[in-house]
C-alpha cells in the first residue's frame, strides 16, 4: 500500500510546491510545511501544534473530506487575521490517505 500522498502547497510568496506527504508518521499539515521548509523558521507552528497561535493557518483550495473543526480550532480562527471561509489550522489536520490531491495555500504571516 502506498504510504505517501501528493499535496500541493502554495507558500506565502505564491510559489506552489508539490510534495509527498507520509501517511505512516502521524504528521499534520503544519509539520509537513516545516519539514519541507516552506515557511521561514519561527513563522509557522509557533505554539507547537496546540491550536493556540494560528501561525499555521491555511486556505483549503480543494474539496476534501477533512476532519471536523474542533472547538479549540474554531475559537483560534475566530481571533486570527486574514481568515476566510476555507481557513483551517494545519496543525489540526493529520496526514491520511484521504488527503491525496489536497491543495492548500498558507495564510499571510500576521
Amino acid at each position: 500500500m502506498e504510504q505517501d500522498v501528493n499535496i500541493k502547497i502554495t507558500d506565502r510568496e505564491g510559489v506552489m510546491h508539490e510534495v509527498l506527504a507520509p501517511t505512516d508518521m502521524a504528521m499534520n499539515l503544519m509539520e509537513l510545511v516545516r519539514s519541507y521548509e516552506l515557511a521561514d523558521e519561527g513563522t509557522i507552528g509557533v505554539c507547537g501544534g496546540m491550536a493556540m497561535c494560528a501561525s499555521c493557518q491555511c486556505y483549503v483550495k480543494t474539496e476534501h473530506n477533512l476532519p471536523d473543526m474542533t472547538d479549540d480550532e474554531d475559537a483560534m480562527l475566530a481571533e486570527a487575521f486574514d481568515v476566510q471561509d476555507n481557513s483551517r489550522l494545519g496543525c489540526q489536520i493529520q496526514i491520511t490517505h484521504e488527503l491525496e490531491g489536497l491543495e492548500i495555500e498558507l495564510a499571510p504571516e500576521s
